[in-house]
C-alpha cells in the first residue's frame, strides 16, 4: 500500500526548492534580458559584425534554455500534485508513475542545482582537452585510448560535438597524446574537474605471466578563447615548427608537412595541431590553443597580463592522482579530492563521470574556490 503521505511531503519539498531556484536563477532578469536580445537579432544591423551576433546568439540561446529548463520543472510538478490527487481519489494507475516521476523531478532539481554552481567567467566556454600517456609503457598509452573513449562517451551523452585537434597513436597499442575540442554550453565548466593525473591499476593485457600493473595518464582541460577576446603575444615570444602529421587523414596528410607547434618561449608551454591538411589551418587552430592556455593561466596565477607569466609550466603536475580506477583486485573507482566512489567501473569508462564531476563542483562552492 502506497504511503501517499510520504510523497506528498517529498513533493512540498521539491516545491520550496523549485520556488527557491526562481531566485537563484533570477528567472525575471533572464526573461528580460532574453526579450532584449530577441529584439537586437530583428535589427537589420544584426550580421554587420559576425562574432558579435554569434556571441548574441549563443547568449540567447542559454538564456531561453535557462528559463525553459525551470519552467519545465514547475511543469513536471504539476502533473505530479495532480497524480497525489487521483490516487487519493482511488484511482491507484497512477501510483507506480508518481514515484517514479518524483525521483525524475529531484534528478532535474539537482541537474540545476550544479549548472547554478557554474559561475566561473569561462565555465560556459567551450574546452580544450589533452590525455597524455605517463609512466607504464604500452600500459600507460592504452590507458590513455580508454580514457579518449571514456570523454567521447561523456560528450556524445550531452550532445556535445567532439573534434580531433591533435592525435599521435602509436604502433603497437595506445595513443600517446591527443587534443580534443569540445563544443557546448558549459562544456570548460564541467570538465575542468577532470585535470590531473588518472591512475589505473588492472592486470596488463600486455603481459603474459598476468601481473596487475599500475599506469598514469594526465589530463590537462582549458577553455576555448573566444575569437573576439583581444590578446596580444610577441611574436618574439613564440617559435613555431612544421612537421609531418600522423594518424588518421589519408595519404595526403603524410606526405606534407602541414601539422603545426608552436613553443611560447616565455613559460615553455607547448601546443600542437594536425586534424586539418592546411598548414595554415593548424597554425590558426594552435594559436587559439595557445592563448587559451595562457589566458587560463593569468588566471590561474592571478597575474595582470600574459607577459607575467615566466617560468617552465608542465602542463600536468605528476605524483598526485586526482582519481584511481582499479579493474583488480576489486572493480572501483575513487575520486580522491572529493572521496566520491562508484562500483560500476564499465559504466564510468562508458562515459558516466557526471557523479565525480557533481562532486567537485559542489566541494569547491563549499570551499569559495
Amino acid at each position: 500500500m502506497l504511503n501517499l503521505d510520504n510523497y506528498k511531503q517529498q513533493l512540498f519539498k521539491l516545491n520550496e526548492d523549485i520556488n527557491g531556484m526562481r531566485d537563484s536563477l533570477d528567472i525575471d532578469k533572464l526573461a528580460s534580458l532574453s526579450e532584449e536580445l530577441e529584439y537586437k537579432m530583428t535589427e537589420e544591423t544584426f550580421w554587420n559584425d559576425p562574432q558579435e551576433a554569434q556571441s548574441t546568439l549563443k547568449k540567447a540561446r542559454s538564456y531561453k534554455d535557462k528559463i525553459e529548463n525551470y519552467e519545465k520543472l514547475i511543469e513536471v510538478y504539476e502533473e505530479l500534485e495532480m497524480m497525489t490527487v487521483f490516487i487519493e481519489e482511488g484511482d491507484t494507475a497512477f501510483e507506480k508513475d508518481l514515484i517514479k516521476g518524483i525521483k525524475e523531478l529531484e534528478d532535474r532539481i539537482d541537474t540545476i542545482k550544479i549548472e547554478t554552481l557554474l559561475q566561473g567567467e569561462y565555465d560556459k566556454s567551450n574546452a580544450i582537452i589533452s590525455i597524455h600517456a605517463g609512466t607504464g609503457g604500452l600500459d600507460a598509452q592504452d590507458w590513455a585510448k580508454m580514457l579518449l573513449r571514456m570523454y567521447t562517451r561523456w560528450a556524445e551523452d550531452k550532445a556535445y560535438q567532439v573534434k580531433t585537434l591533435d592525435i599521435l597513436t602509436d604502433t603497437e597499442a595506445g595513443i600517446k597524446s591527443v587534443t580534443l575540442l569540445i563544443e557546448g554550453i558549459n562544456a570548460y565548466g564541467y570538465l575542468k574537474s577532470e585535470k590531473g593525473v588518472h591512475r589505473l591499476v588492472r592486470i596488463s593485457p600486455f603481459d603474459s605471466s598476468g601481473k596487475r600493473h599500475t599506469s598514469f595518464a594526465s589530463v590537462d582541460v582549458m577553455p576555448e578563447i573566444d575569437d573576439y577576446v583581444d590578446i596580444q603575444i610577441n611574436p618574439n615570444d613564440i617559435r613555431v615548427d612544421t612537421y609531418r602529421a600522423s594518424g588518421a587523414g589519408g595519404q595526403h596528410v603524410n606526405k606534407t608537412d602541414s601539422a603545426v607547434r608552436i613553443t611560447h618561449i616565455p613559460t615553455g608551454l607547448v601546443v600542437q595541431c594536425q586534424n586539418q591538411r592546411s598548414q595554415h589551418s593548424n597554425r590558426e587552430t594552435a594559436m587559439k590553443m595557445l592563448i587559451s592556455k595562457l589566458v587560463e593561466l593569468k588566471e590561474t596565477e592571478k597575474k595582470e597580463k600574459i607577459e607575467d607569466l615566466q617560468g617552465e609550466y608542465n602542463q600536468i603536475a605528476w605524483g598526485s592522482q586526482i582519481r584511481s580506477y582499479v579493474f583488480n583486485p576489486y572493480n572501483l573507482v575513487k575520486d580522491h579530492r572529493t572521496n566520491v566512489e562508484i562500483g560500476n567501473i564499465q559504466s564510468v569508462m562508458d562515459g558516466d563521470i557526471d557523479p565525480f564531476i557533481n562532486g567537485y563542483l559542489k566541494v569547491n562552492l563549499d570551499s569559495n574556490v
